[in-house]
């Protein structure tokens, strides 16, 4: 299999052939297909240095809708050198998306920042569940999480937003 058999949209593709992506790992040629065309749960398990990232992260960008001006998707992940490095490959992931932007948002930086960052909005938010926690708890930005996560999030692991992941 190849990428350009992924159903994955040309923005990509060109951006992960740039980036030397050349075929789906096995985790990938799992995953990807599966994301884009389905609206069923999936639970994948991957080794380190598989390319799991590219796994959920490509199809997540593939199913945005950039005429939609606010989060479609929420990545939670244990750590903040972990959604650093997600929103960083999302970044590269997306570079030929005009207007698209990841977020993240973590513990240990200006909450005021992150939160300005999220009213100007994005598509993807990266963060930990406990700065997520403490918007939540902030009710911040103007209940953002709220509005846009279809009041989920009283329900742990849910579905919010659009796709919800958890790495």
């Amino acid at each position: 299999m190849t990428f350009e058999e992924t159903g994955l949209k040309p923005e990509i593709l060109k951006a992960i052939a740039e980036m030397g992506f050349e075929n789906p790992t096995p985790i990938q040629e799992v995953t990807i297909q599966h994301l884009i065309n389905s609206t069923q749960d999936l639970v994948a398990l991957a080794q380190t240095g598989t390319g799991k990232t590219a796994a959920f992260g490509l199809p997540v960008i593939n199913n945005i809708s950039m005429q939609i001006k606010e989060v479609q998707s929420l990545i939670l992940c244990p750590t903040r050198e972990l959604c650093l490095q997600i929103s960083r490959d999302l970044d590269k992931f997306s570079a030929y998306i005009p207007g698209f932007k990841t977020i993240p948002v973590y513990g240990g930086a200006d909450i005021t920042k992150q939160i300005r960052e999220l009213k100007a909005g994005g598509q993807i938010v990266v963060g930990t569940p406990g700065r997520v926690h403490d918007l939540i708890r902030l009710n911040a930005p103007d209940g953002f999480f709220h509005q846009r996560c279809n009041h989920r999030l009283h329900q742990p692991y849910y579905l919010l937003c659009r796709f919800l992941f958890l790495v």
